[in-house]
């Protein structure tokens, strides 16, 4: 069953008073203030923001799969995004990708666009290809969680995935 804590739902009815004429407008900030808590949005949490926000949960799930941010599904403990707009294609990005994947011994063959995690067997690590992470100028980039890095060299991802063990 899920179970949003006190003290989060507090921050949620806080939000909600930032939005008077339609509590609609909440689904966002509600949405990653689940994600942050969670580390993703499943349906149970879906159908809890929509009971939140008297909404019908269809309205709350099409935001969800509209917007790339949100993971509909739990992440690894280390979550990796690999940025693949041009730019960082060129620079190196899809490299950086494999890369990363065999550091972290994570298969990316059943990925696909409505499934776009891999995770790594033991849990630790999971990836995915991001839009634009806002460095063109400094490719290729990732994040790993909300650490940020720039001009990463493929041959160095098992350095970069040494500092989170």
């Amino acid at each position: 069953m899920f179970t949003v804590p006190p003290d989060l739902e507090a921050k949620m009815d806080e939000v909600i008073t930032h939005y008077p004429v339609s509590k609609r407008s909440a689904v966002l900030p509600l949405l990653h203030l689940v994600q942050h808590h969670f580390r993703f949005i499943g349906e149970e949490a879906v159908n809890w923001v929509a009971a939140k926000l008297d909404l019908p949960p269809i309205q709350v799930l099409e935001v969800v799969t509209f917007y790339p941010g949100f993971r509909q599904t739990a992440p690894g403990k280390y979550h990796i995004r690999v940025c693949r707009t041009l730019s960082c294609a060129m620079a190196g990005s899809y490299e950086l990708m494999e890369s990363l994947c065999k550091s972290a011994n994570i298969d990316r063959s059943h990925v696909d666009h409505h499934h776009p995690i891999a995770i790594s067997a033991d849990g630790k690590y999971s990836i995915e290809f991001a839009e634009c992470l806002a460095s063109c100028g400094f490719g290729p980039v990732c994040m790993v969680e909300d650490d940020f890095y720039e001009k990463v060299e493929p041959a160095k991802s098992a350095d970069l995935l040494a500092k989170y063990q």
